[in-house]
């Protein structure tokens, strides 16, 4: 099963026209913009999707929608980190009864467990899970990481088949590596996609980038070119993807991720820029600096006009 996860998985964000309300037009358009981009699998529900702050109502619509549009065409990973276990558990077997390839969780959030508690989490989630599951490293949300040694005292579950890794640190993604060893068919991600290429190289399979639902073609290029060895397209590649990472940073605030994200998206056409309270979308200046990045790339040729699919919400940075 591990086998069909490799590539570009985006993060896809969950598209909104109010708080507890899909944009259902604008995810259509999403996916299958990133379908036609060429990647190999969508992951929902996880930091870019803002799952933390959805309801657990439109959660499962948002799974419903997904993997009824996808139809099969790709692996569908669907990111059940919840503070709660019997949500996660529950939401893990709705993703399986709706089609979904895989499950994705991160440490438990808000108390966050020490490394035995981890691997109790671990070990008592994998028994209730109807689905493989990846694992996911993100200490900046969650506080804590998936220690070396705790990927190892967990690797004898069959059902894990990988982990994403978007700690940002290079030297935690090589010691992933070592430890994936013992278990060969893993398929390990990177989060940050400026370090796809380095994660590649020290052996990953490849990253769930959230600049891939904004340039698909570009990240899946950058993967391919980088498993060929063109050194040279990988180099004007990343040149590309260093300019439209320039969306991450408009902001002030850490959201500022997401909302370049949304608003790249809303610019090109394909889906509202609405923030799940309580944040909101980005006020008009920042708006342009995203558009003037999209200009310099040539992201704003097709779509509905630029700009039509703005949030209506209150304003913020």
């Amino acid at each position: 099963m591990s086998s069909v996860f490799h590539g570009i998985v985006p993060p896809m964000v969950t598209p909104l026209r109010a708080p507890d309300e899909l944009d259902v037009a604008g995810l259509e358009a999403l996916v299958e913009h990133v379908i036609r981009g060429g990647v190999h699998g969508l992951f929902i529900l996880g930091t870019t999707g803002e799952a933390p702050d959805l309801s657990h109502r439109l959660r499962r619509e948002l799974v419903d929608r997904v993997c009824r549009q996808v139809g099969g065409r790709l692996p569908v990973m669907v990111g059940i980190t919840d503070t709660s276990f019997v949500e996660a558990v529950n939401l893990a077997h709705y993703a399986a009864d709706a089609g979904a390839s895989a499950v994705v969780t991160s440490a438990p959030y808000y108390f966050a467990p020490g490394q035995p508690e981890l691997i109790d989490f671990v070990n008592q989630l994998v028994r209730e899970l109807p689905l493989p599951v990846f694992l996911y490293n993100m200490p900046q949300m969650t506080k804590v990481q998936f220690e070396q040694e705790t990927l190892r005292r967990v690797a004898g579950h069959e059902k894990i088949i990988g982990v994403k890794d978007s700690s940002g640190n290079l030297d935690y993604f090589q010691n992933l590596v070592e430890v994936a060893k013992i278990r060969p068919d893993w398929r390990l991600f990177i989060g940050p996609e400026h370090l796809l290429v380095d994660a590649l190289r020290l052996g990953g399979h490849g990253g769930v980038n959230g600049g891939g639902q904004v340039d698909p073609r570009l990240l899946v290029g950058l993967y391919e070119a980088t498993l060929a060895g063109d050194l040279a397209r990988v180099a004007v590649l990343q040149e590309r993807l260093s300019k439209l990472g320039r969306i991450y940073s408009v902001g002030k605030h850490a959201s500022t991720v997401i909302k370049g994200v949304k608003c790249a998206l809303s610019l090109m056409g394909i889906c509202r820029d609405d923030m799940a309270p309580p944040f909101a979308a980005f006020n008009p200046p920042e708006r342009e600096r995203v558009r003037q990045v999209l200009e310099e790339l040539g992201l704003l040729g097709g779509g509905r006009p630029a700009g039509a699919l703005v949030s209506e919400g209150a304003p913020g940075s």
